[in-house]
């Protein structure tokens, strides 16, 4: 082509091939790249295309070999071509050939190389067509990357792909999805996934899926899977429509294992449950520690075990017994705890019997029957007589037992029993709760058992040491009103006395010891001789305190409490002389029914360094003088001034009949002071009442 020419043409050699116009346009503007090679594998005639992607120009190529003018491997991929056409006189193709031009630009070419014949049939050249296929190179290799990002996603997230056709029907294998339910192939294409879904979700899943193919919406459910060791794994599917032109051509789906998910939901799941139960067994062993820390006696022990294995258990029935080591038996605490039916325990049970609660005893184990069956083969083992045991069961309603041993320092104090019925099953959980309840049962009954038994001897000897009566005396009417505290408190230091002078006048004192129990009833038997003794010899109210006071300091222990008052009446006139060591004062109540509290100096409990003062208290005729305790008027939710005011208010509304007897004056008094609160102290109260004058008098 020479340079003045802008349409390029066919250079030519010594080859006489045919040069018509048409030829040389489509050699010209073709955009293939064309070259022609003679017999002898030299160029003899090429176009630009062909010259710019060899990038050598047509003059310097013409006549010369590939190997003397283009790049080594291009040259070479050519003359082994041509050679092959010239030996074979076949064509060659080369699909993809890599070619870098002069600017560093890679391109991909298609070559293909055909035999070029003459007329007579020899072959004259060979033709060399080349393509750019460089777009559609890159094409593909995008579809292939993303088709191996797309499985690789797939891979990554366990997903099991699968294709139906618009009915739903299988229409393509997919061997991830038998690899994991173990179908074959000719089963998968006949009933598809469907038929490896468990059979308790098959139909739901079967109607939920139809329903997406009727309204071509998209499907997604969670189901189980059959797999090929017969197991089950969760699934979750997804599946979409895919629509071309309006109408659904295919269904793809995918579906995840979930099962690691699934199984960790479950265990979650599990662990909360345990927890929440273990919550709740610890809450329900501190109420029950609570209440029955506040029990006091073996009787409130046991109602807390019966609430505790009410509410905590869920337990039909609960008995307790005590262990009597003479007998060797154990005693019923509540006989109500046993079912009253042929076999049943009795309310001694010898330790030689078998039952739950002596098994536990005997074993210092709990004993768990969680069945009749369970029951009667543990106590057939135990040494029980089959056939009291079978006509037990058979009139029992009773068919699951709890037997706990009290144990307190390893020493057996008794045997709890809960029944049920219905068969009961336990868990280790509920016995390491149920042994931490015998537990704190144990230490409640042992506590429970050491305080009946001071109590009771504190309270012997508290009333043995209270006049038996008061005395009698013309001119003066004595009442005295003693209420314990209530069960729940122990017994404590309260006293009276009334006893006559050697000068004919009566000595009156209500006093407190503070502190209860054997220690504080022992101090008020000490103080009340020793008040006595020294009113006999000296009387006067202040002498009398001053010498408690010496004596108190030698006898008592600092810490020691003590209050009381003392006073001394004259009877028929009563002129008396009144003395207070802390104590609250007296009231005097006038027939009309007015009340005045006494405003003598209250002084100090005994034992303190003070000098103690008497003053003038006179009780005329028809009056009475109220001594009493401080449980009378305060408590937890009344102070001492509120309780006094209130006492002048009660003794206000007392009828006539009331006002003018000491007995039921006390009667009332005490009856309206408790009445509203829960009463934790004694109350003691003693009355001197002076009859009107008469006019035989």
């Amino acid at each position: 082509m020479s340079a003045e020419t802008s349409v390029p043409r066919p250079r030519e050699s010594g080859v006489d091939i045919s040069d018509s116009a048409l030829f040389k346009g489509l050699l010209s503007e073709a955009e293939f790249a064309f070259a022609f090679f003679d017999a002898d594998g030299k160029v003899c005639r090429v176009n630009d295309v062909f010259t710019d992607v060899v990038g050598v120009p047509a003059e310097r190529l013409l006549g010369k070999r590939p190997t003397e003018l283009m790049a080594a491997d291009l040259s070479q991929l050519i003359t082994h071509a041509v050679q092959a056409v010239i030996e074979t006189d076949a064509p060659v193709t080369e699909g993809r050939v890599r070619v870098r031009s002069a600017d560093g630009d890679t391109r991909h070419w298609s070559l293909s190389f055909s035999p070029v014949h003459s007329a007579e049939g020899e072959l004259e050249a060979v033709a060399l067509v080349g393509a750019d296929v460089t777009e559609s190179r890159q094409t593909e290799e995008e579809l292939r990357r993303s088709e191996e990002r797309y499985r690789s996603l797939v891979e990554a997230q366990s997903q099991l792909v699968w294709i139906t056709s618009p009915t739903g029907a299988v229409i393509e294998d997919a061997p991830q999805w038998r690899a994991i339910t173990g179908q074959g192939l000719e089963e998968y294409l006949a009933h598809g996934w469907l038929d490896a879904v468990h059979p308790d979700e098959r139909r739901q899943t079967d109607e939920a899926w139809r329903e997406a193919l009727r309204g071509r919406t998209m499907f997604e459910w969670n189901y189980r899977v059959r797999t090929r060791a017969s197991g089950y794994r969760y699934f979750e599917v997804r599946a979409v429509p895919i629509i071309r032109h309006g109408r659904v051509v295919e269904w793809v789906g995918a579906n995840s294992d979930v099962t690691p998910q699934k199984e960790a939901e479950e265990m979650r799941g599990r662990l909360t449950d345990q927890l929440g139960a273990a919550a709740l067994r610890t809450a329900r062993l501190q109420g029950a520690t609570a209440q029955l820390a506040e029990a006091l006696t073996v009787e409130q022990v046991v109602q807390v075990i019966i609430d505790v294995g009410r509410t905590a258990l869920a337990a039909d029935r609960s008995a307790v017994a005590l262990l009597d080591l003479e007998r060797a038996s154990l005693k019923l605490v509540n006989e109500e705890g046993i079912p009253e039916s042929p076999g049943a325990p009795g309310e001694e049970i010898p330790l030689s019997h078998s039952s739950v609660m002596t098994m536990a005893v005997n074993s210092r184990r709990p004993v768990f029957a969680e069945s009749p069956e369970s029951l009667k083969a543990q106590l057939l083992e135990a040494g029980g007589d089959e056939e009291v045991l079978t006509n037990y069961l058979a009139h029992s309603d009773e068919r699951a037992w709890v037997g706990l041993p009290l144990l307190a320092a390893g020493r057996a104090l008794g045997a709890l029993r809960f029944s049920f019925t219905r068969p009961q099953k336990i868990s280790q959980e509920d016995g390491v709760f149920l042994e931490a309840l015998a537990g704190q049962c144990a230490l409640a009954v042992e506590r429970a058992t050491l305080f009946e038994r001071e109590h009771k001897t504190a309270e012997t000897l508290q009333r043995s040491l209270l006049p038996d009566r008061l005395p009698v005396v013309k001119g003066l009417l004595l009442a005295q009103r003693f209420r314990s505290g209530s069960r729940h408190v122990q017994v404590g230091g309260d006293w009276y006395d009334a006893f006559v002078l050697q000068d004919g006048r009566v000595a009156a004192v209500v006093g407190d010891v503070m502190g209860k129990g054997v220690k504080a009833a022992a101090g008020m038997g000490r103080i009340r001789n020793a008040m006595r003794a020294l009113a006999l010899t000296n009387p006067p109210p202040a002498s009398v305190l001053t010498g408690l006071d010496r004596v108190f300091e030698a006898t008592e222990e600092e810490e020691q409490v003590t209050t009381l008052a003392y006073m001394v009446v004259e009877p028929g006139t009563g002129e008396g002389t009144l003395a207070l060591a802390g104590h609250p004062p007296p009231v005097l109540v006038s027939p009309q029914g007015t009340a005045v509290l006494c405003e003598g100096e209250p002084g100090t409990p005994l034992g303190w360094a003070t000098s103690r003062r008497q003053f003038r208290f006179v009780v005329p005729p028809g009056h009475t003088a109220v001594l009493y305790s401080d449980g009378l008027v305060e408590n937890r939710k009344r102070g001492l001034d509120a309780g006094l005011a209130e006492l002048c208010a009660v003794v206000s509304e007392a009828p006539p009949e009331v006002v003018t007897s000491p007995h039921m004056l006390l009667d009332f008094l005490v009856d309206r002071m408790l009445s509203g609160y829960e009463q934790d102290d004694d109350v003691t109260a003693l009355a001197i009442h002076v009859p009107p004058a008469t006019k035989s008098d």
